[in-house]
């Protein structure tokens, strides 16, 4: 996007009560931006759900001004800005009806991954939550996910320490604009967020951390990724807000277990119970749901001559090895082993690289 086309944009956005999708409604009738601010405005009245006021704001000449000092400010940080049209914007996300006009970046991100996954949870992360985390993160490395959270005390940090740990892309979706942290006290982060992706946000420099940003910043984790993992929640809190909107955009949500007397159970135990989202025990769960594909992954791995296995792991493989292709719930009940746990199993053993997954969710030995 030109600076000049920018500058359009953005003094559209500025314009007083046009929003994410009246600002993508009148792109869509004019063609641009420019051609928006420079219509009649016999014009404009024209398009339904254009008032008067909206007329009138639309014209305003401070939307001109505005619009002014956020470019200079984003050309002097060196931000990185995606159109909703743009290649650069996440895939995903171009298809909720409600994704910003604009996308801000800073640091080293790059979308091409599109296994893309988001963490969220409570602010006050337990030692169980954050051991959960450690395994889940870690377990995930050979399929090198990007790691999408909300920079936020608790689960979002961690989730983001962990990636950063295991050198995993992590993104971290802000509810303010690029001038400044929330919380103040993860400044110490961002120079290593940045290298490792960054920081992506819809609000102007302008804006600051307020109550209903934040809701409007779950939208964006919800709807850029591939599926939501909670992995501890209260019975009320912004990690809920998130599972919801990714089920309204028909994403995967994935939510960790607890006992019915853990106060930060209750909400990932309410998602389960409500089919809000799927039981999540380790990475193979998310891994088998999703359907994901580890032949790119093992393929840099070189092959070992004699490869180690634990007895449930050779019985496993013997049992392939003897019945060819097979679906995990015969393999469960030929090899008399729960399916959680032989979830777990069939992940390790594709990672040593002694099984593959098929079309259907069918498991063969190599």
């Amino acid at each position: 996007m030109t600076d000049p086309e920018l500058f359009s944009h953005l003094a559209l956005q500025s314009v007083e009560g046009v929003g994410d999708i009246v600002a993508k409604k009148l792109i869509t009738h004019f063609g641009d931006a420019e051609s928006v601010l420079q219509a009649k405005s016999h014009q404009l009245a024209a398009i339904d759900g254009i008032g008067a006021v909206l007329l009138k704001n639309l014209k305003d000449p401070s939307i001109y001004q505005k619009a002014q000092s956020e470019l200079d400010f984003i050309q002097k940080n060196g931000i990185s800005v995606a159109y909703f049209q743009d290649e650069t914007y996440p895939e995903r996300l171009k298809h909720c009806f409600d994704s910003p006009l604009l996308l801000f970046s800073a640091g080293s991100i790059d979308l091409n991954n599109r296994k893309i996954i988001s963490i969220v949870g409570t602010r006050q992360i337990t030692s169980n939550g954050t051991e959960f985390c450690k395994k889940f993160i870690e377990d995930l490395v050979p399929l090198n996910p990007i790691i999408v959270s909300g920079f936020a005390y608790g689960v979002d940090i961690v989730a983001h320490q962990l990636a950063m740990e295991h050198g995993l892309q992590t993104i971290g979706v802000l509810a303010h604009g690029l001038n400044q942290i929330y919380p103040k006290t993860h400044k110490k982060f961002m120079a290593k967020m940045e290298q490792n992706g960054g920081f992506l946000t819809e609000f102007w420099s302008t804006s600051n951390p307020d109550k209903e940003n934040f809701v409007r910043r779950n939208r964006i984790v919800a709807g850029m990724s591939e599926a939501t993992v909670v992995i501890e929640s209260a019975e009320k809190g912004g990690s809920l807000i998130t599972a919801n909107m990714a089920n309204d955009y028909n994403r995967d949500v994935f939510a960790v277990p607890g006992r019915v007397t853990d106060k930060y159970s209750q909400g990932c135990n309410t998602l389960i119970k409500t089919q809000k989202a799927q039981l999540l025990t380790s990475a193979a769960d998310l891994v088998y749901h999703l359907n994901w594909d580890l032949k790119t992954s093992t393929k840099s791995v070189q092959k070992q001559l004699f490869v180690s296995l634990d007895p449930d792991e050779q019985k496993i493989y013997d049992y392939l090895l003897q019945s060819g292709k097979e679906m995990l719930d015969s393999i469960a009940i030929d090899c008399q082993l729960p399916t959680f746990k032989l979830s777990s199993l069939l992940l390790n053993m594709e990672l040593k690289g002694v099984i593959r997954p098929l079309p259907g969710k069918l498991f063969e030995a190599i």
